[in-house]
């Protein structure tokens, strides 16, 4: 019987706030393995790397295990013998098939060199590999993105070598955000790092990956991270701890509290923007968030309470606002300060 590629399989989770504005992230988590079905026992076959090859993935080399600590050989592995095959796959889980691309292996030598480190010895991009090698022992890394494992193995000097399959333990995330409720923000305006789940003594996270655009896939290995979203230049920052599970695609959203504004400083209510003003933006407990020049500089705010201050020829003008998650506003100043207590925003389509 031909084999039939099932549907996938998701599930939909929510996760509790994780700082005083009480942000939201909604989590889609996508199978990617093989799994036994619920209830009926049916068995769910998927290629595990096919959750990972429709969408722009992050590049960058993958920082390495640490591998000076070990104890070098006495005897060096690349001097003489009869070269042997040894050949290699890399699994997401270990109930996994093997991963056909994307992965990068390398072999090092375990006797660190004059500076302390492994000499790297060979390479391969791609899927499955295989290496011939002296017998002896060495080390073999293989990254998935950023995820990796790193194995110590010994090629035998008689018989042939074991095939050698190393478990990533890995899985992939995607993230996104709105603002508000559902408002779309245009992918130019968003920016997320993620960071380990633990704190350092000086109470920083080691960053994993900085700089991650909406719907960029990230590979990492199984666990839990710090991803903070950025939305805008200003303050809207959203910070959460999202789990990746072994050979699962989790596709984040990320729900800010905020919204853009454009700031004008008008003769009349509607009118248009004044050139050559200066603007600062305070929080309501009167520090300055943002300082900017022009006639309608445009700029994104958490929500809360604000005050504008506009500076044109030597005079200041001010008004208090609002802002709203997800509703993008225009803020005008008036030149006379009248009717700024009940002149609302202009919402923008």
């Amino acid at each position: 019987m031909p084999y039939r590629r099932p549907k996938w399989s998701r599930t939909v989770k929510k996760s509790t706030a994780l700082m005083h504005l009480r942000p939201r992230i909604f989590l889609k988590t996508v199978l990617a393995i093989s799994l036994a079905g619920v209830g009926a026992g049916r068995a769910l076959a998927e290629d595990p790397t096919d959750a990972f090859k429709s969408f722009p993935s992050v590049s960058g080399t993958h920082k390495m295990p640490k591998l000076t600590g070990f104890s070098p050989l006495i005897t060096d592995p690349i001097q003489g013998g009869e070269l042997k095959d040894v050949k290699l796959e890399a699994l997401l889980t270990d109930q996994g098939e093997p991963v056909q691309s994307g992965l990068t292996w390398r072999v090092f030598s375990p006797i660190p060199g004059s500076d302390g480190k492994l000499p790297l010895l060979a390479t391969s991009e791609g899927g499955s590999t295989a290496f011939n090698l002296v017998p002896g022992e060495y080390f073999v890394n293989v990254a998935f993105g950023r995820a990796g494992a790193t194995r110590k193995i010994r090629v035998p000097e008689d018989g042939p070598a074991d095939k050698q399959v190393l478990v990533l333990d890995a899985g992939g995330v995607m993230l996104n955000a709105v603002s508000g409720s559902d408002v779309r923000i245009p992918p130019n305006e968003l920016s997320f790092s993620i960071f380990s789940s633990d704190v350092k003594e000086d109470g920083e996270r080691g960053l994993v990956v900085a700089d991650v655009k909406p719907g960029t896939l990230v590979r990492l290995n199984a666990g839990t991270y710090h991803v903070v979203s950025n939305y805008g230049a200003v303050n809207a920052v959203i910070r959460a701890d999202i789990q990746i599970e072994a050979g699962k695609l989790t596709e984040a959203t990320i729900q800010h509290r905020a919204a853009k504004l454009t700031l004008k400083l008008v003769s009349e209510a509607g009118g248009e923007a004044i050139a050559d003003t200066a603007w600062s933006i305070l929080t309501s407990s009167g520090d300055v968030v943002s300082e900017s020049v022009g006639a309608f500089p445009t700029l994104v705010l958490a929500e809360g309470g604000y005050t504008a201050v506009a500076r044109n020829k030597d005079k200041i003008y001010q008004r208090d606002f609002a802002v709203q998650a997800g509703v993008n506003t225009d803020v005008e100043v008036l030149l006379d300060g009248s009717g700024e207590a009940d002149h609302a925003a202009n919402a923008q389509d």
